[in-house]
């Protein structure tokens, strides 16, 4: 099996990613080791001192004026795991999970947390051996991080709640038992530790992220063939007036579509003639989602190299300092951000598929089938992508300008940024059967316009794909079916690139 080390050092979301994805065995270096035992000493060491340290020996929250005695350590770690253990909702997916547990090792590698070396050993163990914590998917605020799903996978790690493993639900001591793995008990610092971080938001955003950017490519895909199958102007798409525009989503997608289009004898060469706006401004729309995407990259890939729980130890100077890196706002704005963009994928599809189905607009047949009247064709299709863009809407809508104090008024701002996260489910599905329709019209309309001899290399591999799965709508029929197989179709890394060369 492949090995891979966590050193305590800068990781990135591609290499992330991968990891999860696959079956790598995952474990700590010496380095990163080194640095947990160095930091776990400073905790010990401040605590033999007789020092009041928040988290580590008074209670939480609002009642962080507690002292909690040297006796009551552990139990007060435990009592922090089971009390906050309080989600609602349906299980997040084994991958999502296994990638938030990844991230937690990697932060505590940084060497600032305060865990035991054995307690990050025991998580990796749970990664390798198939593990999985049932998490619920509801219950964060995106305050001091992602308390609640957090503590679920804490309880498993310390032999209670409930654990996937080897496709059955289990209990977690179950679990850990017939995987082999001696459940933690917790010391100082290390339940609030576990708690503390915005590992979940992270995940659910690095996941969403991922899908938008095979979206993105998609989208220009669908853009290319709808533009071949109307007889669009290839004037917007030229080098020279992105130039003078040089946003790099914009230069780059309209780069993207010039290679799409290429060595079509469908698209109009004429540079006095001018397309309406959902062709002629993809470069300029998705070219402005692109650059969207790269900026949550980067704040994705800032936090997967932070560290977020508190309080936090600098054992080169002896010093524990309570502060507010759990905050998820960073987050939660990029991730609403990331929604917005996604969702304007959508907005300008619709748009292309009115234009497509619309005999007044495409000058092809009513609703792009041969026999209107007796047919309805895909007119209802475009109901279904106007349906959807509509929900996306509302999908849309910040969680991060909702705020509800809690602990107290103690915790009197926080981010909702799970629910950034968690609600961009909703807008990828929406988006990914919106460019299914697209695509399907777009097919169509080439066909009943005689001209899929005529198309670019690009589009007519995309073409066939689609004719490989979906035949050519001669009268009506169930067309559900339709959508469903190129929106798998769309899946396949074969038919859009690999998502993280945009």
């Amino acid at each position: 099996m492949e090995k891979f080390e966590i050193t305590g050092k800068e990781i990135s979301l591609e290499e992330l990613f991968r990891i999860t994805k696959s079956c790598v065995n995952i474990n700590l270096s010496n380095e990163a080791a080194s640095n947990i035992v160095k930091c776990r000493k400073t905790v010990e060491a401040e605590v033999a001192k007789g020092r009041t340290i928040y988290g580590v020996n008074t209670g939480f929250g609002k009642l962080c004026d507690t002292v909690i005695s040297r006796e009551e350590a552990g139990a007060l770690q435990k009592n922090i795991v089971m009390s906050h253990a309080c989600g609602v909702g349906k299980p997040l997916p084994p991958d999502v999970v296994k990638m938030i547990m990844i991230i937690t090792a990697v932060r505590f590698a940084r060497g600032h947390s305060g865990v035991a070396l054995a307690t990050v050993e025991t998580l990796l163990e749970m990664v390798n051996s198939g593990v999985r914590p049932i998490v619920p998917e509801k219950g964060s605020l995106g305050a001091s991080g992602d308390l609640v799903p957090l503590a679920h996978i804490a309880l498993v790690l310390i032999g209670m709640g409930e654990a996937e493993y080897s496709g059955k639900k289990l209990s977690g001591s179950e679990a850990m038992a017939l995987a082999g793995i001696k459940p933690v008990t917790l010391g100082y610092k290390e339940g609030l530790a576990l708690l503390n971080g915005t590992q979940v938001m992270s995940s659910l955003g690095i996941f969403a992220l991922v899908e938008a950017f095979k979206l993105y490519k998609t989208a220009n895909l669908a853009a290319a063939l709808t533009i071949e199958a109307l007889k669009g102007h290839t004037s917007g798409i030229d080098e020279r007036l992105h130039a003078i525009r040089p946003h790099a989503g914009q230069i780059y997608t309209a780069g993207e579509m010039r290679r799409l289009l290429q060595g079509s004898k469908n698209v109009n060469k004429s540079a006095a003639l001018q397309d309406a706006y959902s062709l002629r401004c993809v470069p300029q729309v998705h070219g402005a989602s692109c650059d969207a995407f790269n900026y949550v990259k980067g704040v994705l890939t800032t936090e997967l190299n932070s560290v977020t729980d508190n309080p936090l130890v600098f054992p080169d100077d002896n010093e524990v300092l309570s502060g507010g890196n759990f905050h998820g706002q960073p987050l939660a704005l990029a991730l609403d951000f990331l929604a917005m963009a996604v969702s304007e994928l959508a907005n300008i599809s619709e748009r292309r598929i009115e234009r497509l189905v619309n005999p007044s607009l495409s000058g092809l047949a009513p609703f792009l089938v041969k026999n209107p009247g007796l047919n309805s064709g895909l007119m209802i299709a475009q109901y279904t992508a106007a349906s959807l863009v509509s929900e996306n809407k509302i999908f849309s809508s910040p969680a991060c300008v909702d705020s509800i104090p809690s602990s107290a008024n103690q915790e009197d701002h926080v981010s909702m940024g799970s629910i950034s996260a968690r609600k961009l489910s909703g807008i990828l599905e929406n988006t990914l059967n919106v460019l299914a329709i697209e695509l399907m019209c777009a097919a169509q309309a080439v066909d009943l316009a005689e001209n899929s001899g005529a198309l670019s290399p690009a589009t007519k591999k995309a073409y066939n794909a689609i004719r490989s799965a979906v035949p050519v709508l001669e009268r009506d029929r169930i067309i559900y079916t339709d959508i469903e197989k190129i929106a798998k179709l769309i899946g396949e890394e074969d038919f859009h690139g690999s998502w993280y060369s945009a």
